[in-house]
């Protein structure tokens, strides 16, 4: 589903990813983990054409997305939720769900928004920033379920976030890959993706240093304690 190919990126001068390599399947929950500024959330921006300056290959459902504006990326269905939510103050939870444009079929309606995240519609006419910062995340991530994007991409969901709302979190993700929904996370909380994810990919320094399957990760956990200084 996205295929990435020595994907190169800078900020001004600053050489931030040197030749990424990843790919993840369609259904699947793929994970980014490093530590602190490894190139994670850069890999992200990346993917959506929100660092200018990147070289390589950007491959969504065969298609070249390297040069494509951020729009265009949007439109072909890839859906990204940043760590800071974007949640517009002026506008209520309701409106908030309604603007971004529908970009493909399959989205889920307001209703099935509404059984997967029932705080959104105790909260409907509140205005977004006067919700909890679960209750942000879930409106920040609803919103591009209502899109139709098929690929999400999520930038450390669980920040900051009571453990209770985080296994709420947890629980959304798990349901929407039922669903056949996509995601690419990229989270700190590695206990909490440990349980979610198919597949794993360490970053380090701006590159794949390794991947790791659900399967093997019971017996890798002393090299990711290592490699994460968690």
């Amino acid at each position: 589903m996205l295929e990435v190919s020595n994907l190169n990126a800078w900020y001004d001068e600053s050489h931030v990813l040197h030749g990424m390599d990843f790919t993840v399947g369609e259904g699947e929950v793929v994970t980014l983990l490093g530590r602190n500024g490894a190139g994670k959330t850069t890999t992200l921006k990346s993917i959506m054409g929100l660092v200018p300056n990147r070289k390589g290959s950007v491959r969504y459902r065969g298609q070249e997305f390297i040069s494509a504006r951020p729009d265009v990326i949007g439109r072909a269905g890839l859906g990204f939720c940043p760590e800071e939510r974007g949640i517009f103050a002026s506008l209520t939870v309701h409106e908030n769900l309604l603007l971004p444009p529908i970009v493909a079929p399959g989205g889920l309606t307001i209703a099935e928004i509404h059984d997967l995240f029932p705080n959104l519609q105790e909260r409907a006419r509140s205005p977004g920033t006067k919700l909890s910062g679960g209750e942000q995340q879930m409106l920040a991530i609803a919103r591009i379920l209502r899109t139709g994007a098929k690929l999400l991409l999520l930038d450390e969901p669980t920040e900051g976030l009571a453990p209770v709302i985080v296994q709420q979190i947890g629980r959304m993700i798990a349901e929407i890959k039922r669903r056949g929904f996509t995601v690419l996370l990229v989270e700190q909380n590695f206990r909490f993706v440990s349980q979610l994810a198919d597949r794993h990919y360490v970053v380090e320094q701006g590159r794949i240093a390794d991947m790791i399957t659900a399967e093997a990760l019971p017996g890798k956990m002393d090299d990711l304690h290592r490699r994460l200084g968690v």
